[in-house]
C-alpha cells in the first residue's frame, strides 16, 4: 500500500510545546511529500489563515530542547545545510509548530490528493490522542477516589485493630494482699 500514511508514524510526530499538541513543519512537509521551504512559503502566502493558535515559530531554546530530546536527528533536506553552521546537518531555519487546527488549515493551502489523505490520517491521530488523554484523566480521577476511600478505610481498620488489641491485652493483676499483721 504505497503512499498510505501509517497512524503510528503520525502519532510519533505529535509533540507538546507551549501547552499545545503540535506537529513540526519539517515532519509535516515529509508526510505531505513537499520540501519544508515550499510548505512554509504556501503558509506565508495564506498567513491570514494561520493565527497564533494555529501556528507559531519555535524559539532557539525550544528548538535546542527538542533536539536534545532526540538521540539522533535525521537531516530533513540537504539543501538547507550550511557548511559554516555550527549546527551542522540541521536546518538553519527555526521550525514552525502547527496545532491541530493549523494542520487542518493546511489542507486548504496544500490542495492535493496526498494532502487530503495525510490530513485525514493526522486528524485521526489527534482524535485518538485526545481520547487516550481523556481516558487517562478519567482513570486518574477514579484512582484518586479509590485512594481517598482506602485512606478512610485504613483509618477505620486501624481503629478496629486498636480495639482488638485492647481486648486481647489481659487486665492488670489486682494488687496482692499482704499476708501478716499490718499497722
Amino acid at each position: 500500500m504505497k503512499g498510505l500514511v501509517l497512524p503510528e508514524v503520525v502519532e510519533n510526530e505529535i509533540f507538546m510545546i507551549r501547552g499545545h499538541r503540535v506537529m513540526l513543519s519539517a515532519h509535516l512537509a515529509k508526510l505531505y511529500g513537499v520540501k519544508g521551504k515550499a510548505l512554509i512559503q504556501a503558509v506565508k502566502r495564506n498567513i491570514e489563515r494561520f493565527p497564533d493558535d494555529f501556528m507559531f515559530q519555535l524559539t532557539i531554546e525550544e528548538t535546542r530542547s527538542l533536539r536534545s530530546q532526540f538521540v539522533t536527528l535525521k537531516k530533513q533536506d540537504k539543501k538547507y545545510e550550511t557548511a559554516t553552521s555550527k549546527r551542522g546537518k540541521y536546518s538553519k531555519y527555526l521550525p514552525y509548530a502547527f496545532t491541530e487546527h493549523g494542520v487542518a488549515m493546511l489542507s486548504s493551502v496544500l490542495n492535493s490528493k496526498k494532502a487530503i489523505q495525510v490530513n485525514i490520517a493526522i486528524m485521526r491521530a489527534f482524535a485518538k490522542l485526545r481520547n487516550i488523554l481523556s481516558a487517562h484523566k478519567e482513570l486518574a480521577y477514579k484512582l484518586k477516589e479509590l485512594e481517598s476511600k482506602f485512606e478512610k478505610h485504613d483509618a477505620d481498620i486501624g481503629t478496629i485493630f486498636e480495639a482488638i488489641h485492647q481486648l486481647m491485652t489481659p487486665p492488670p493483676e489486682p494488687p496482692k494482699r499482704r499476708i501478716g499483721f499490718h499497722h
